[in-house]
């Protein structure tokens, strides 16, 4: 299936999207990867489960990289298989990125089989095949920095498929000891006990991981991470994505806007009746009592907000908000059109309540004390 014709499909998408396919940049704001994160961030309080696997799909990436130069490599000494390099080349670009039982995990396995049977010979390795003479100074030693934050990426390019931190240019080479050591920086990172950014996992997985890397097989194949990958894959699921949907997808503002919207309510609202009893005893006319609908108005807005996690006027204007006071446009069509009717429905509910409160308060017989 063409790009284009994938991405009308999920354009017409008349549902919200799974957890596969924001961890595959299919959606967009607001509920894009990049959304996500900042939800794993600052409300779920676990991004280096995230994290985790954003650095797994890039080891993944890697690999990839270097099979394919491998192969062109392979390619450039016998011409007579360039027949069939076309469709070596396709299964490479297509491995699935997604948990091991989706679509692609034959050729993730394919991958990591040739992984495990190659032992990095001179003879076919891709930054060999430049020459025996020639030095790379660009080429990546075993110690790769660390994948740039998630969070310094451009958020206008929400599906672009390349892994955060990937290099793109033609002279990173990457070699065998740069598998390793990406296989070593994730196992040291996110999985042994009391590293950085640990993550819990059971016992039995992590344990076949650190033997297949740290034993006598020595592997860096992208197929000893997926128990861990599952394993996270699920958690997010079952954990962190429903209520990523609850907050993205049925509402469109942040924990702290609606705990000041909350505060701002309940405050006015204070004021309001404590203004109205004022009024009532002064028995002042209903026409000075009608100031009394805009603090009112005020306080039932925000409050009504808080308990929606929705603010209707942006709400209607296809607006959410990613962190404090940082609104962006609703570019999900579902999304928003899901957002536009709780919109209305919020704005007449507050409306039939505001009037009747106000009304309430206006009304009522006066009595000077």
């Amino acid at each position: 299936m063409g790009d284009h014709e994938h991405h009308a499909m999920e354009a017409n998408r008349n549902r919200f999207p799974t957890l596969f396919e924001v961890l595959s940049r299919r959606t967009v704001a607001p509920l894009d990867l990049f959304s996500f994160y900042i939800y794993m961030r600052d409300q779920q309080r676990s991004v280096d489960y995230l994290d985790f696997w954003l650095d797994v799909s890039q080891h993944l990436q890697l690999c990839r990289l270097y099979v394919r130069r491998l192969h062109r490599s392979v390619i450039e000494d016998t011409p007579e298989m360039e027949k069939n390099s076309k469709r070596s080349s396709y299964i490479l670009d297509n491995a699935g990125e997604g948990p091991s039982g989706e679509k692609g995990n034959v050729s993730d396995q394919r991958l990591s089989a040739f992984l495990r049977s190659d032992h990095g010979s001179r003879q076919h390795s891709p930054q060999n095949s430049q020459g025996s003479n020639q030095s790379n100074p660009t080429t990546p030693g075993p110690e790769r920095p660390p994948r740039p934050s998630f969070m310094t990426l451009d958020t206008s390019s929400p599906n672009d498929s390349s892994s955060p931190g990937q290099h793109s240019s033609a002279d990173n080479v990457p070699r065998r000891e740069d598998l390793r050591a990406s296989a070593e920086k994730i196992l040291y990172t996110y999985l042994l006990p009391g590293s950085e950014r640990e993550i819990i996992i059971p016992q039995t997985i992590l344990h076949d991981v650190q033997d297949h890397i740290e034993g006598p097989e020595q592997r860096s194949d992208p197929e000893l991470f997926d128990q861990a990958k599952d394993y996270v894959f699920q958690a997010m699921e079952r954990d962190a994505f429903p209520g990523f949907l609850q907050s993205k997808g049925l509402g469109n503002l942040v924990p702290q806007s609606m705990m000041i919207r909350l505060i701002i309510g309940l405050i006015s609202f204070f004021g309001a009746v404590w203004a109205s009893f004022i009024l009532i005893f002064l028995n002042e006319s209903r026409t000075t009592r009608c100031w009394l609908i805009l603090p009112f108005t005020v306080s039932l807005y925000f409050i009504f907000t808080h308990q929606y996690m929705l603010d209707p006027i942006l709400g209607l204007l296809a607006y959410s908000e990613y962190t404090l006071m940082d609104f962006n446009r609703i570019r999900e069509p579902f999304v928003k059109k899901t957002l536009s009717a709780r919109s209305l429905t919020l704005l007449a509910l507050f409306l039939l309540v505001d009037a009747a409160v106000c009304c309430l308060f206006i009304f009522v017989p006066g009595k000077r004390l």
